[in-house]
């Protein structure tokens, strides 16, 4: 352990989080699926080392999925937590800062990731651990899941995949992208719709595609992802604020394009997410008149997602105890945080972003 971690540039205290939905849920088997995932981890050899293996259970993956999925079928949840436990050993790679984790090297194998998700035979990953697991991972869900389902979810990891590639390009060309493109593109790297498959598989909700992807309920996801994007970026900006260039993350665009520093883009990084919260909880409202108890079951979910992500990020030791601060994590390390009872700015008027101001436009009246 560090003796004396260096001060966040964020400040000393993370801001006060606007989340006027239902939070602390959490699964009642959370600790079972944990077990089990660690488990399964253990026994395909994920981590070459404990130190490795201590960072990857930092991520708190199973406390992460028991909480944006806090009911729902057992062995649908367990397979969701080992792909975030998968997942996030990916992510750590790919924001290792490493010389060899270019943006070529990150586009080549999330083609290859996603190829071997469509055909978990097609022998087109090197041999490892890592892809041992992998094909384990994807001959499970293709066991599981329903046709349309597998669809969804590679649609989702592909979200994630070029997400993660469009911002390696960006920082790899020492790019930091204007506020607009980013909003676009940046929160894809979060993997909503990778994460909200699991939800409706937990809960056997097969919502007809013609209501799962009308342009409300898009735009309602579209704004759940931006809002937990923007928390995970508050979270975890230390983690990655040794980086040069600077990672690209909602803060240090915001500060870049105002001409600010970290700490002083933080305000207006909430006001931004607090706007997307407000269009949130309208259009949850909207959508949610007249309907059906599956759909009602749809809309939960988003919101488990919101306050579950905010739950498990304040007690992940992945971004409480940040490993350019220390060499091992802290297991009690946790993030003090503070839920404001109205948005940090007032007004529900779209903001003028286009890559957002889009999302208004679904509001009735």
């Amino acid at each position: 352990m560090t003796a004396s971690p260096r001060p966040s540039l964020l400040g000393a205290r993370l801001p006060s989080f606007y989340c006027p939905l239902e939070r602390d849920l959490v699964h009642p088997e959370a600790k079972q699926v944990e077990a089990r995932a660690v488990e399964w981890l253990d026994a395909f050899g994920l981590y070459p080392d404990p130190v490795e293996r201590a960072w990857g259970l930092a991520t708190h993956s199973a406390d992460f999925s028991c909480r944006i999925i806090p009911d729902g079928d057992v062995d649908a949840l367990l397979l969701f937590t080992e792909w975030n436990y998968w997942a996030n050993a990916v992510d750590d790679w790919q924001d290792s800062g490493s010389d060899e984790v270019g943006t070529g090297a990150v586009v080549e194998h999330g083609v290859r990731l996603l190829r071997t998700i469509e055909d978990p035979g097609a022998g087109v990953l090197p041999d490892g651990p890592m892809t041992r697991a992998l094909v384990d991972l994807v001959r499970r869900t293709q066991a599981m899941l329903t046709p349309h389902e597998l669809r969804r979810f590679v649609e989702g990891t592909r979200d994630w995949l070029l997400g993660a590639a469009w911002r390696a390009a960006q920082a790899e060309a020492g790019i930091m992208p204007g506020l607009n493109d980013f909003v676009a593109m940046g929160p894809l790297a979060n993997g909503t719709r990778f994460s909200l498959t699991w939800s409706d598989v937990a809960r056997a909700d097969r919502l007809p595609p013609d209501v799962l992807h009308s342009p409300t309920l898009t735009a309602l996801t579209d704004a759940a992802g931006f809002i937990v994007s923007a928390d995970n970026d508050l979270f975890s900006y230390d983690k990655d604020d040794h980086l040069e260039p600077r990672e690209v993350n909602l803060i240090n665009v915001l500060a870049h394009h105002e001409n600010c520093s970290p700490a002083e883009a933080v305000p207006l990084a909430v006001a931004l997410r607090d706007r997307v919260m407000v269009l949130f909880t309208r259009l949850r409202a909207q959508v949610e008149d007249g309907a059906d108890e599956e759909l009602r079951r749809h809309l939960a979910a988003l919101c488990h997602y919101v306050a579950g992500s905010i739950a498990w990020q304040t007690r992940a030791p992945r971004y409480a105890s940040p490993r350019n601060r220390y060499e091992l994590p802290l297991a009690e390390a946790r993030f003090e945080v503070r839920f404001a009872d109205a948005p940090s700015v007032a007004g529900i008027e779209p903001p003028e972003i286009p890559a957002l101001a889009s999302w208004w436009q679904r509001v009735r009246g």
